[in-house]
């Protein structure tokens, strides 16, 4: 931690780190405020604090406007860190969103619980103290957006939520956590690159549905979205494949809207080129789907909609994919 007295804006949204009750179930009840003065090792930390109560919502309930909204409201903070503090269930959209739109140098820290404070052993407050140690360091700026949870810290474009109670939930398959949280030090294992990010001034409205594939499918979904959706992103099996009698129909609705291939396995890359037989990725490329590369469907989703409401058509939406991975 440096010498200088660092800013760190924390955005408050709900979620499990602020939610009581038994008999009628966990709901959000706690502010910020009330989670902070529950971590006394934030005064040992050299930051002065500023926090926001933006949101007190479950995350299932968040909207990609809310995001926006945030994102914004981060940026004119202007703060030598930023950390989100929401519920686990979306916070690999939410982070990733986040990373499309944050163009600034200081880290923008994702965190929250799994545990509420009325269970044994919950742990809101070691991540959000885990999560003002990294967005008032040095070593994860320029960084984009990261997630910090379980004392290790993940890159937004990778991190995945893997279990549904485990506090270890959040897993980077594809390229594993960027550093650790060591002895209330956060310490950085490796670096990426940035990637583009986006400006939208617009309301999203864009209607982007996830098809998941499954054995012997023949279909039947696509043609129910069809003439309702703005785009759509498809789940397929392994490197990017779908049963034949979906590959027409897949390419028909392509023409029409941007239609992006993804994989249901959960990390790896869709493949452009090793398969041929009807329904492999290179035969649903040539029908004009666009590969979404790295990116699960989920992400693949949360970037097309941030595209179609950048104005992108889909020659650039073609391009941009690649460039996000």
């Amino acid at each position: 931690m440096s010498d200088v007295t660092r800013r760190i804006g924390v955005f408050f949204l709900g979620g499990t780190i602020s939610m009581a009750g038994h008999g009628g179930g966990a709901v959000v009840r706690l502010a910020g405020d009330e989670l902070l003065a529950g971590v006394p090792q934030l005064a040992a930390l050299d930051v002065t604090i500023e926090a926001r109560q933006f949101r007190s919502l479950p995350s299932a309930a968040l909207s990609f406007d809310d995001i926006v909204e945030l994102v914004a409201a981060a940026r004119e903070l202007d703060a030598d860190g930023v950390v989100v503090v929401q519920g686990t269930d979306t916070i690999e959209e939410t982070a990733y969103l986040i990373d499309l739109l944050w163009d600034a140098d200081a880290p923008i820290v994702v965190t929250g619980a799994m545990r509420n404070p009325t269970l044994a052993g919950p742990d809101g407050p070691a991540n959000l103290l885990a999560a003002v140690v990294v967005a008032g360091g040095v070593s994860f700026r320029r960084l984009g957006a990261l997630v910090v949870f379980n004392d290790q810290v993940h890159a937004a474009r990778f991190v995945r939520k893997t279990h549904t109670t485990s506090t270890a939930t959040f897993v980077s398959h594809n390229a594993g956590p960027l550093g650790h949280l060591v002895e209330d030090a956060a310490v950085a294992l490796t670096a990426i690159g940035r990637r583009p990010t986006y400006r939208i001034t617009t309301p999203v409205t864009a209607r982007v549905p996830v098809l998941a594939v499954g054995l012997d499918d023949d279909g039947m979904l696509i043609t129910g979205v069809a003439g309702r959706c703005d785009g759509l992103v498809v789940a397929g099996f392994g490197a990017g494949h779908v049963p034949p009698p979906m590959a027409e129909a897949l390419g028909e609705l392509a023409q029409r809207v941007p239609v992006v291939l993804a994989s249901r396995a959960g990390a790896g890359a869709v493949l452009t080129r090793t398969y041929g037989f009807v329904g492999s990725e290179s035969d649903l490329l040539a029908r004009g789907l666009i590969g979404s590369g790295w990116l699960d469907q989920y992400k693949a989703r949360v970037l097309l909609r941030v595209l179609l409401a950048s104005g992108h058509d889909r020659a650039a939406i073609a391009a941009a994919f690649p460039a996000a991975c």
